[in-house]
């Protein structure tokens, strides 16, 4: 009688049971076709808001998606979006459905994200391009903004700055992924010298940006796209444009500031890429998979080392070590302190191994100099490619003397220097050999010249001379330095004179600026002869006629080639 009477309670507990199934069951063609669908936002607004509490204590299913934990999700599904934040604790196997899943920002209809999403539309190839280069990368970013509760869209910040080019450098002396400039990178904790530039330092620049991003939002009241503005042109720049509308009695949202140009075009950009890949199968854009699973480790080096040496101990080729680790300038890395190496995650442990058994000679490779007459610290260490302050910490040297027959220890690369295709030097080579229309000239800088007076005669632009040369507009010129120029002049090219100026001999190797006073008897072509330059060349320095004779006590300027001078 006992079990009698239960049956009927337990068939209607598992009733109610299949019941409440069914309700918290995902609805697929629904959703489908709610997604479909245009809401305008009075329609939102006016709509009644249901939802269903499925109090579920250890794990909820909707679809592909699993959330841990209690719950509540809308019941009217057309509401319900799968990039919304409600899945933030999904973990996809595709990084770009992680990024999807962190979307928080809010997007409007507006003309200006339109042209820039139109020009993405068009260009698929570059976003493939750009998901390529973003492969070793983006994980570890996507990472680091989610720890500073940063929304996923600004993982998306380095296609608009950089294109995820780790070399990049722009006209504004920006540099790296991120564009760092100069002062905003010290300012940030990235250190800049001859060896290393830490604006260029994936991991380190990442760091950086998430805390500069997250002061400027703090700074602008949580407003994310006045932030990013500020990141753009600065802060000075956004909190301008707000006063300026205050005082007219204007709006101060992004939208209703007068902005520099290229900051109004720079928020809708982001805004156009956060729609391209939310809605990538919308617009048909196949990105290429990026898994959602770190690409690099970090190793900790406490010498100097040989990049070259450090990629064969990790078993990868070069210029993959450099495009993991663009900040280092030269051959090796930073003879003081501490560095870090970016490796490939599958390669750390190995090389960390191969790392600790490497005898303390073998990091790089030492050469004996013996001082001759006529050397400097300076033409020294361009010969090998150091520093002036790698040598004399190396050999405990204070001052800048130096003792002709002395012997010095100077560390040097182990492969030939061009064999370092991604050093500073070697990308500026390649930049620089690259045909362009004009005429070719090489340009030895002396004192008093300017970017823009060097690319108004020759009929250039000042930021296209600069980039001709790996540089900037603003980036100080150094006499001795060699410019390449592609003068659109015809005048120069046929000035036999200027030519062989502009165009110095092959076996030039180290230039150094010299004052020369004039002694009785002296003429141009007795100095030319003694300093091994040409009389055209003496008259262009110093801009004299070589008609007119030289004066007894007469200071002259030289452009020397000093390794020509003690023999």
């Amino acid at each position: 009688m006992r079990n009698t009477r239960t049956l009927p309670i337990l068939f209607i507990a598992l009733a109610s049971m299949l019941l409440s199934a069914c309700n918290l069951m995902p609805q697929t063609a629904p959703l489908q076709i709610a997604n479909k669908a245009e809401t305008t936002p009075e329609q939102a607004q006016s709509a009644p808001k249901k939802s269903i509490v499925a109090s579920i204590p250890a794990l909820t299913k909707i679809g592909h998606y699993q959330v841990v934990g209690d719950a509540s999700f809308p019941a009217c599904w057309s509401d319900f979006n799968t990039g919304s934040n409600i899945l933030a604790n999904t973990k996809p196997d595709d990084l770009w459905q992680r990024i999807r899943n962190g979307f928080s920002l809010h997007s409007k209809k507006h003309r200006r994200i339109q042209q820039q999403l139109d020009w993405y539309i068009h260009h698929p190839a570059y976003m493939r391009r750009v998901a390529r280069r973003a492969r070793p990368y983006l994980y570890y970013i996507v990472k680091t903004l989610e720890n500073h509760n940063i929304p996923s869209e600004l993982a998306l910040l380095p296609i608009v700055e950089s294109a995820f080019k780790p070399f990049a450098y722009s006209h504004g002396r920006a540099s790296g992924i991120w564009q760092f400039i100069p002062s905003t990178g010290r300012r940030y904790g990235l250190k800049q010298n001859w060896w290393y530039d830490g604006r260029r330092d994936v991991y380190a620049s990442t760091q950086s940006a998430a805390r500069l991003l997250g002061n400027l939002q703090k700074q602008f009241n949580g407003d994310w796209l006045l932030a990013l503005a500020a990141y753009n042109s600065g802060e000075g720049t956004v909190d301008r444009a707000i006063r300026r509308n205050l005082r007219r009695g204007k709006p101060t949202d992004f939208w209703s500031l007068k902005l520099p140009p290229e900051t109004s075009a720079y928020v809708p950009k982001l805004l156009a890429l956060k729609e391209y890949i939310e809605n990538s199968a919308t617009y048909n854009l196949d990105m290429p998979t990026i898994p959602d699973a770190p690409y690099f480790e970090r190793v900790k080096i406490d010498r100097q080392l040989d990049l070259a040496k450090a990629a064969e101990l990790a078993g990868i080729k070069l210029d993959k070590l450099y495009q993991l680790n663009p900040a280092y300038n030269r051959w090796a890395t930073s003879p003081t302190g501490t560095s870090y190496l970016l490796l490939p995650i599958d390669k750390a442990e190995s090389f960390r191994e191969k790392l600790a058994k490497l005898p303390d000679d073998a990091h790089i490779r030492w050469l004996r100099h013996k001082i001759r007459q006529g050397e400097t610290l300076s033409s020294i260490s361009y010969k090998y490619r150091t520093s002036i302050q790698t040598i004399k910490r190396a050999n405990h040297i204070h001052g800048s003397r130096l003792r002709i027959g002395r012997s010095l220890t100077i560390p040097v690369a182990s492969r030939r220097l061009q064999s370092y295709h991604l050093s500073a030097n070697q990308r500026k080579s390649t930049l620089q050999n690259i045909r362009r229309k004009g005429i070719k000239l090489t340009h030895i800088v002396r004192r008093g010249d300017t970017f823009w007076d060097l690319a108004s005669r020759h009929k250039v632009s000042v930021r296209k001379l600069a980039s001709w040369n790996g540089m900037a507009p603003r980036d100080p010129l150094v006499p001795g330095q060699k410019l390449v120029i592609w003068s659109r002049t015809r005048k120069l090219a046929s000035n036999t004179d200027l030519v062989r100026y502009l165009i110095p001999p092959r076996s030039r190797k180290i230039t150094q600026r010299i004052g020369y006073r004039v002694r009785p008897g002296d003429s141009l072509a007795r100095i030319s002869q003694r300093f091994r330059v040409s009389v055209a060349q003496l008259c262009h320095w110093n801009r004299i006629n070589r008609r007119k004779y030289l004066q007894p006590g007469q200071r002259l300027t030289l452009y020397v080639d000093i390794t020509r001078q003690s023999s």
